[in-house]
């Protein structure tokens, strides 16, 4: 399923470029405000909001949410996607990986990835803002996955995996999901050299 695909090649991704880092690349610039531990921390939350969803999703009868573009608006009017409570979580899972942060986050991917691999589409993921199933919950984290997988290999200049040039190619029709249809002309504009996208432009 391309759900499930899409998610495993941003799972190799990450592990292919966090296995390239080096502990001196850690109080590195990151992205934004982070340092480069607290961006591995960040990217990490994708595997374990996933696995920490899936845990609590006893009881739950019904998915709240029918597609990845429903999450991201859902999380971006329901406080999830606060740039500074964002910046504190990223600070703080960073922190949690410990004294051997790249060794936790191989683990943690080789854990979830597994718990992934044994769960059925249908099963339900109960996120802070409505509930989902496994399969429409799983390109949110691929997603993340994909985007600051980038961000890492970028930040410890290490060249972007082959695993990730091809999961952006699902990044891009996600993003076309999400975007307005005022910002889908945009992008078309962009994209084919009409005109450039307005400084700040960004769909999350």
């Amino acid at each position: 399923m391309m759900h499930r695909t899409w998610f495993d090649l941003a799972a190799e991704g990450f592990t292919h470029v966090t296995e390239g880092l080096r502990s001196t690349d850690l109080t590195r610039p990151g992205l934004g405000d982070w340092d480069l531990r607290a961006l591995l921390g960040h990217t990490t939350r994708a595997f374990l909001t996933t696995e920490s969803y899936l845990r609590s999703s006893a009881g739950t009868s019904a998915p709240d949410l029918a597609s990845p573009a429903a999450y991201f608006h859902a999380a971006a009017t329901g406080g999830l996607a606060d740039p500074t409570e964002v910046i504190a979580r990223g600070r703080d899972a960073g922190a949690a990986l410990g004294e051997n942060p790249i060794n936790s986050a191989l683990d943690i991917a080789q854990r979830v990835t597994a718990v992934v691999d044994a769960s059925p589409d249908n099963a339900l993921v109960a996120t802070p803002v409505g509930t989902m199933t496994l399969m429409d919950y799983l390109p949110t984290r691929a997603f993340e996955l994909t985007v600051h997988g980038i961000d890492l290999a970028s930040a410890s200049q290490q060249p972007v995996p082959h695993a990730h040039t091809e999961a952006a190619a699902y990044c891009v029709g996600l993003l076309t999901d999400i975007a307005s249809p005022s910002d889908r002309i945009k992008m078309v504009l962009a994209l084919t050299g009409r005109s450039g996208l307005p400084a700040g432009f960004s769909l999350l």
